[in-house]
């Protein structure tokens, strides 16, 4: 187990596109693993193998109040959408930024376990929100994308003012 360092905005490698996973190996759970240790170190809900600098469609969440229920998505597809809402949003790669965003409050899901076994559910609230979330970063989406024009253009210039400074 490792905790791995979280890839931050602006970094590049957040834009880039994540791979399907196509091998169910030791190197897969051990990416697994890390993930759900550095989520837990970082206190957040979700994280994606991208965020680590790992291009694979990988994800965890813990919703649970003492995080001990991890839950493991790979190759996630959201086959059904319902009941759109709003939401504020905070992104452990785009630290002390939140946004209003709009996403589905229920979705079903089709995935595979780290094992390769495929599986569906219904995620609803949080749950699929997180979900959503995460995905996002498999296409090298980010909150900040989400934000309204002005918003983000003020990201923008706060963060070419901190990499000056």
């Amino acid at each position: 187990m490792t905790i791995q360092t979280i890839i931050e905005y602006p970094d590049p490698r957040l834009r880039e596109h994540s791979q399907p996973v196509t091998r169910f190996d030791h190197r897969l759970k051990q990416t697994v693993t890390d993930l759900i240790e550095t989520m837990h170190d970082a206190k957040s809900i979700g994280l994606c193998a991208p965020q680590i600098d790992v291009r694979e469609q990988v994800l965890v969440m813990d919703l649970s109040d003492d995080q001990s229920t991890p839950e493991v998505f790979v190759n996630p597809k959201i086959i059904d959408r319902k009941g759109f809402g709003l939401i504020e949003e905070r992104c452990v790669s785009v630290p002390g930024v939140s946004a209003i965003v709009m996403r589905a409050a229920q979705v079903r899901v089709q995935a595979q376990s780290a094992t390769g076994e495929t599986f569906e559910c219904d995620l609803t609230g949080m749950h699929a929100m997180c979900l959503q979330h995460e995905m996002d970063h498999f296409d090298g989406k980010l909150v900040a994308d989400r934000m309204n024009w002005f918003r983000r253009k003020r990201l923008q210039s706060r963060m070419k003012q901190a990499a000056t400074a």
